[in-house]
């Protein structure tokens, strides 16, 4: 008979998620397994894929143990591993939530990115600790056909792009990464947001995600797109020792978030399982050949 492999379906702000619970990192998950089951048509889809891991069982994660007992193991759709993923970690709080492996207040998780802070709410909203965003100097270009702006770049952990625009369909379809240079400012690629004022602090974006095309939403991109929006009007928290709040509508809803006077940056939003099942390991193993 063959193995059955367990697997769940989240989403945050429809930015979605095949998860996969394995605490023992007994699995092998190489990229063309991840691909295979982030396939919209052929496989269960996804933006990505939660690999969840204790953290002491993961080499990548064994040094983040003492802080934090999971690990998030996040590859892109496409299989390449990643840094972070903001939305992906409220959607693996939640995940550890229904499993019975936490309850709601606070909790850490470990990521390449580090250990985030995560606390979950009664109203069913997770807010995440996303650190602090870095602003490498330099000046950024993206462009879509004929088109360029210039951009801001933000590290939150993982690098981006973000470009303010008139209209968001400017940003074309999004299909394959836009161009940007110099090609040094991100020699392993970048997410790259396209960004329009919706109000005093609140804007609107799309999002090409590294490694998965667009997506309905990107946690870090929301966060990384506050930061910029925040520079660009002259706020900066460190400077006033207050904080500051934007809303960050994406195409799966909306997240707030705040950066405060000590640099570092919340992010909340909703967070939803919505289905479990089971993989079939010969399938799997067959995708990949």
């Amino acid at each position: 008979m063959s193995t059955r492999i367990p697997f769940l379906k989240g989403h945050g702000t429809e930015n979605d998620f095949v998860i996969v619970p394995d605490p023992e990192n007994a699995l092998d998950l190489p990229p063309a397994a991840v691909a295979a089951l982030c396939d919209r048509r052929a496989g269960i889809g996804g933006d990505g894929l939660l690999h969840v891991v204790r953290s002491a069982e993961h080499p990548e994660a064994a040094g983040m143990a003492g802080e934090a007992e999971w690990f998030m193991d996040y590859r892109n759709g496409d299989g390449s591993v990643a840094e972070m993923c903001g939305n992906g970690v409220r959607v693996f709080a939640r995940y550890l939530q229904h499993a019975g492996h936490v309850t709601e207040g606070d909790l850490a998780v470990a990521t390449r990115g580090g250990v985030k802070s995560v606390h979950i709410a009664k109203d069913g909203d997770v807010t995440v600790g996303m650190g602090k965003a870095l602003l490498p100097e330099g000046d950024v270009t993206v462009s879509v056909g004929d088109r360029s702006w210039p951009a801001r770049n933000v590290n939150m952990g993982n690098p981006h792009a973000v470009a303010f625009v008139d209209d968001l369909a400017q940003a074309g379809d999004l299909y394959s990464p836009p161009p940007f240079s110099p090609a040094a400012a991100y020699p392993s690629g970048v997410n790259v947001e396209f960004v329009v004022d919706r109000g005093p602090r609140h804007v609107a974006m799309r999002v090409h995600e590294r490694g998965a095309g667009e997506t309905r939403s990107c946690g870090t991109g929301a966060c990384a797109v506050a930061v910029a929006a925040a520079r660009r009007d002259g706020v900066d928290p460190a400077a006033t020792g207050s904080p500051a709040t934007y809303t960050v509508d994406v195409p799966g809803g909306t997240l707030v978030i705040t950066e405060q006077a000590d640099g570092e940056i919340e992010m909340t939003g909703p967070a939803v399982i919505v289905a479990e099942g089971e993989i079939d390991a010969d399938w799997l193993e067959n995708a990949v050949r």
